[in-house]
This record gives structure tokens, sequence and C-alpha cells, in this order.
């Protein structure tokens, strides 16, 4: 059997303001209904359930996307006008990085996890 990542929790301010933000960057829908967690549906395979949290650490969060759904997703960070940058050690830099031939990008959610796009895995 093939190990799949079902879901995973992330740990918000306000779950059902992180799922609404990740939803509209990332070209989703979050999932309105009450419950305990709020979740994004990212593929067939993949959850992210948002939850309340007082206190947590950053995470880090890398999605390999294709170019069409790169350019979309980067258009909405742009637009948005949130800082991003070409590492995790340069979130601001403004830049993009080639790593592995490919594009990608890093970004900061509103709670502080960092967000990663990449064209071609790592």
């Amino acid at each position: 059997m093939t190990i799949i990542l079902n879901h995973t929790i992330v740990p918000a301010r306000d779950k059902r303001a992180a799922a609404a933000f990740f939803a509209r960057i990332f070209g989703l829908h979050a999932d309105p209904k009450d419950g305990h967690f709020a979740p994004v549906r990212i593929n067939d395979t993949l959850t992210l359930l948002f939850d309340d949290a007082k206190e947590f650490e950053s995470h880090h969060y890398a999605f390999y996307v294709s170019d069409a759904e790169f350019d979309a997703i980067f258009g909405r960070i742009r637009e948005a006008k949130l800082a991003y940058g070409s590492a995790p050690w340069s979130l601001d830099d403004g830049k993009l990085n080639d790593w592995n031939g490919g594009r990608g990008v890093y970004f900061r959610d509103p709670d502080g996890h960092v967000l990663e796009l990449m064209t071609v895995p790592q």
C-alpha cells in the first residue's frame, strides 16, 4: 500500500479566518460547516484542518503545483500585497527561486506559518 498523507492540523488564532485566507490565496474553498475544525480540501487525498490555538510555533507547509497554478496563486499573493521571498531565510526579498530548474516562492500567512510553492518537487 502507498502511504498517503490524508490531513494535518494547522494551528491558528482564528481557524475560520485562517481557512478563508488559505482558500482565497490558493484558489480553493473553505468548508463553512460548523465543527471543531475549519477544513480546506487541497486535493482528493489531503485536507488541512485549521484549529484554534492560543500559542503555537510557526510551521512550514510546502506545495508542489503546476506552472499554471503557480501563476494563479502567485498573482493572488501579489494582489494581496503579501511579502514574499526566494527562500525560508529570505521571506521578504521580493524574488522567486529557480531551484531544480523550476520556480519557487515563500510567504507567510497571517498566523506566521511559512507557505512554499514549487513547480518542481524537492
